[in-house]
């Protein structure tokens, strides 16, 4: 599996011909573009930085073959084409081409009390890779790689690093770190890198950049 990182949290993922756009967000300056090479797009909740609601629906204007993945809150968004929009929740597989997906979690991370949550669901690739949106939720099965959400008015790194050691990943790639200056970069590495408290090697993906899985 090749992941290839965009800005924020926006991964996509490419096997044996399938590719899987997971959170295009209005932080993705290119979120048209990349939607236009996917196959199938995964959002995990409402938020613009992970959903680009413009753009997706363009692309499906374009493409009546694309399909949107993603909780029930988010019908509306794309209600011009209520065919090309399937909801989903905790404990739903998908067979996405050459791709299994589960999905897991339900609820976003408080921010703070007085700030409603909403949906939140994380997907699971191939029983390996899993993006959890914008939640710290651990899925009930074994995975080798945590796309890792380091910054945000939801997070901290001490609940990042208690993480990390809940879920027992092989390897930790830095997602939503767009609010991290330089410095902030760095503790990032230096907390939840393999040398800090979480102990398990922490990638960072410049922009446009891919890793191999």
């Amino acid at each position: 599996m090749q992941l290839i990182k965009h800005e924020h949290a926006c991964v996509v993922a490419k096997k044996d011909g399938t590719s899987i756009v997971i959170d295009p967000g209005t932080f993705s300056s290119s979120a048209g573009e990349i939607i236009a090479g996917a196959d199938v797009i995964l959002v995990t909740h409402e938020h613009a930085d992970h959903v680009n609601e413009a753009a997706i629906n363009a692309a499906l204007a374009d493409r009546a073959d694309l399909i949107v993945y993603a909780p029930e809150r988010l019908r509306g968004l794309f209600a011009a084409h209520p065919g090309q929009f399937t909801a989903v929740a905790a404990g739903d597989e998908l067979e996405l081409g050459t791709f299994s997906v589960t999905v897991h979690g339900s609820e976003h991370a408080v921010i703070h009390p007085s700030i409603p949550t909403c949906a939140n669901v994380g997907f699971l690739l191939d029983g390996a890779v899993y993006h959890p949106g914008d939640a710290y939720y651990v899925p009930p099965a074994s995975v080798t790689t945590l796309l890792l959400p380091t910054s945000g008015p939801w997070m901290k790194f001490g609940e990042a690093i208690d993480y990390v050691r809940a879920v027992q990943p092989q390897l930790t790639v830095q997602i939503h770190e767009v609010l991290l200056s330089e410095i902030g970069q760095m503790a990032a590495g230096s907390l939840l890198g393999e040398k800090g408290p979480a102990a398990v090697p922490l990638t960072t993906i410049t922009v446009g950049q891919s890793l191999t899985i």
